[in-house]
């Protein structure tokens, strides 16, 4: 039996494979873009199970009216990918409080507004797989993504919660983690490359400079992500967080390494504070 999906960002990058994906594998879909015309071809070629609507998941009511439109054109929702979002390298200093918000509400509370629309359908369904696309960059930091960080960090932790109170009714959330892939992220972060504060070329503009050098040589394959995200919205269990690939396991594993540390070296410190 076929699934009913709606998938966020599907115009571009990852969105748009795993668009695909589900569609030659013959599932139902409602994707949404901000350009539902990069959609057109998908509508041409897959008539009757593809839904289009533009967009913007910051809105909290455009976040209900989707998923209302995959109730009323399909019946019922099986699987939310929320997949929007974006990267904006920059010194938090030289990033003004509007790109900051304007980042977070994309990326994290656009995954709020959709889950919280989707959430009482599934649990009245007894099923259903939630899957937020995350990043790498929800389990460590880089300089220069204090936003991207912070909004990733946060759909880390609001899944992992939120699997914990819905596992019991048959909805599964999940953040996936993947590290580099060849998609636009990186030439939409560093659009225009900023003019730094001479005190931020060490950290920031060393990072701009690796970023030259990686775009389109990423190891991560989208088309290969989007089949492991097929693959999930059948599984009967979900882990609260999946790294994908190879980068973002080692990424992982030195970060958690460094935390242990820190936390041997301070553990003295940490004990200090409770009454005798």
């Amino acid at each position: 039996m076929s699934k009913v999906w709606l998938i966020t960002g599907s115009g571009s990058g990852l969105g748009r494979h795993i668009t695909e994906a589900a569609l030659a594998k013959g599932e139902h879909v409602v994707a949404t873009a901000r350009n539902i015309e990069q959609l057109d071809d998908l509508v041409k070629q897959y008539g009757d199970l593809i839904r289009v609507a533009s967009l913007d998941v910051t809105v909290e009511e455009a976040a209900q009216e989707a998923i209302q439109l995959a109730l009323d054109a399909f019946g019922r929702l099986d699987v939310l990918v929320n997949n929007a979002g974006y990267g904006d390298i920059r010194p938090f200093e030289e990033t003004s409080s509007e790109d900051f918000k304007r980042l977070m509400d994309t990326c994290f509370y656009g995954v709020v507004y959709l889950t919280r629309a989707a959430l009482p359908i599934m649990r009245k369904q007894r099923s259903g797989h939630i899957l937020n696309i995350s990043s790498v960059g929800g389990r460590l930091a880089t300089p220069g993504s204090a936003a991207y960080h912070a909004a990733k960090w946060a759909v880390g932790g609001f899944t992992e919660a939120l699997a914990m109170e819905t596992a019991h009714f048959g909805v599964k959330i999940s953040a996936l983690e993947p590290g580099g892939m060849r998609t636009n992220w990186v030439s939409r972060a560093i659009h225009t490359r900023p003019q730094l504060l001479p005190d931020y070329e060490a950290s920031v503009g060393a990072l701009l400079n690796m970023m030259d050098g990686l775009q389109g040589n990423e190891k991560g394959d989208p088309v290969k992500v989007a089949e492991v995200v097929l693959q999930l919205a059948y599984a009967d269990e979900l882990p609260a967080h999946l790294p994908l690939g190879k980068d973002a396991l080692q990424g992982v594993e030195l970060a958690d390494k460094q935390r242990a540390a820190d936390a041997e070296r301070w553990h003295a410190v940490s004990i200090s504070t409770e009454y005798e």
